[in-house]
């Protein structure tokens, strides 16, 4: 950590995470107080001490230089960003300043998920990939931890943190943010991060996040909602100056007290059986910490010429809250890492660039409640491949649908 002029900018490679029982088992979709046993505490076991010997975590903070408030727009360093609800807890808390942080699990967890999915051994994929999402979140916790003891050391306050994808941020303002932390001043940063047009980081374990700065400590107190602590899990923190509330709660707690947020009677276009297959073998779903949800479904095709040659794709989509409807904020296609029979639709053969642009570009039922996919009118297809638009729309079909049956069922097991 280096502090220049009274300023923060903190660059680490960690060597351990110490992410929590509880939080762990939480993404795995597991209810409060329920502990892990048999072959579910030898996979959470496995993937632990997996990543304790291979994983390589890091976390970057750096205090912005400017920071100005104009309506909606907020102007940081000369880059601007629209979220009502950042620009309310920051007006709020009359915020002087903002850190910008990236934290990430790095990109071995994601590879070795992969293959082990390829293995065709989904347990273990699936539990590797929610404590790398666990690590992540862990990682979010140590940083704002790190940033309240600086600011208190100097009478000063750090606000909870917000994020692109989040509530009233669009996640497409995503590669602004990741552009303008990367202009670091005095340390290096420490992973290579990319990010999609959509906002879509790779590697997909990375967050990035915006803390307010506030030397009105007294506002804090009569604005409860803005109390950091009750959002830090950081149970040894010598600073704690209230006790730590989930918030918002988990997605299990938020559908058992309220009315489903999905439709539990839908008439789906493929018969049930197929979603229960694909919901288990080939969706992966993990609830943030603000609510939204993250899936990503694995498709597996054949191409129509070139006697079948296999392909799969993977489809990354993330929903807003289940209090919202759970709100299509983000979605992209892509070819699985290693995939070559892409490379042999006949559409590639002809005109590359127009194809993989088609695939990568179309966005149905963008910023629509996941309900809509059930009043959504598509052509039927058989085909296994993506050259034609009835094609790619049958398979954002069944993925929508498949996420939906699986919300629905989480639903259901909590009524």
């Amino acid at each position: 950590m280096r502090e220049v002029m009274d300023t923060i900018e903190l660059a680490e490679m960690l060597s351990s995470v110490d992410v929590l029982d509880e939080e762990y088992a939480r993404l795995l979709g597991y209810p409060r107080g329920f502990v892990l046993e048999g072959r579910a505490r030898e996979l959470a076991d496995w993937a632990r001490a997996w990543y304790a010997e291979h994983g390589r975590p890091w976390m970057y903070a750096r205090e912005a230089q400017n920071l100005a408030i104009s309506g909606n727009t907020i102007n940081i360093d000369g880059a601007q960003f629209n979220s009502s609800r950042l620009q309310s807890t920051l007006a709020q808390a009359e915020a002087h300043s903002a850190i910008l942080v990236a934290v990430g699990a790095g990109p071995e967890a994601e590879e070795e998920a992969r293959r082990r999915w390829a293995e065709e051994k989904p347990d273990e994929y699936f539990f590797l990939e929610m404590y790398a999402s666990a690590v992540v979140e862990r990682l979010a916790t140590m940083a704002g931890a790190r940033l309240c003891d600086w600011a208190e050391q100097r009478g000063m306050a750090v606000l909870p943190h917000y994020s692109p994808g989040y509530s009233e941020w669009d996640v497409a303002e995503q590669p602004r943010l990741l552009e303008l932390l990367m202009r670091t001043r005095n340390e290096q940063f420490p992973s290579p991060v990319e990010v999609f047009e959509t906002g879509m980081l790779r590697p997909k374990k990375t967050m990035l996040a915006v803390f307010g700065l506030t030397s009105h400590k007294d506002r804090l107190e009569q604005l409860t909602s803005l109390i950091p602590c009750e959002r830090c899990s950081f149970a040894p923190c010598q600073y704690r100056r209230a006790a730590f509330r989930r918030s918002p709660r988990p997605l299990g707690e938020v559908v058992a007290a309220q009315s489903p947020a999905l439709n539990h009677n839908a008439a789906y276009s493929v018969n049930r059986k197929a979603l229960e297959r694909w919901a288990k073998e080939r969706l992966t779903l993990s609830v943030n910490g603000d609510g939204s949800v993250d899936a990503e479904f694995r498709y597996d095709g054949t191409t129509c010429t070139n006697m079948g040659r296999p392909l799969t794709f993977l489809y990354n989509v993330k929903l807003g809250a289940s209090t919202d409807g759970y709100p299509i904020r983000m979605q992209q296609c892509s070819p699985a890492l290693g995939d070559e029979g892409h490379k042999l639709m006949c559409r590639f053969t002809e005109d590359e660039d127009a194809l993989m642009g088609a695939i990568g570009g179309e966005k149905p039922l963008a910023g629509e409640k996941l309900d809509a996919v059930l009043a959504w009118r598509r052509m039927p297809s058989a085909a296994g491949c993506y050259c034609e638009s009835t094609s790619r729309e049958h398979k954002w079909g069944l993925v929508f649908e498949t996420i939906h049956y699986a919300l629905v069922r989480k639903e259901r097991e909590l009524e």
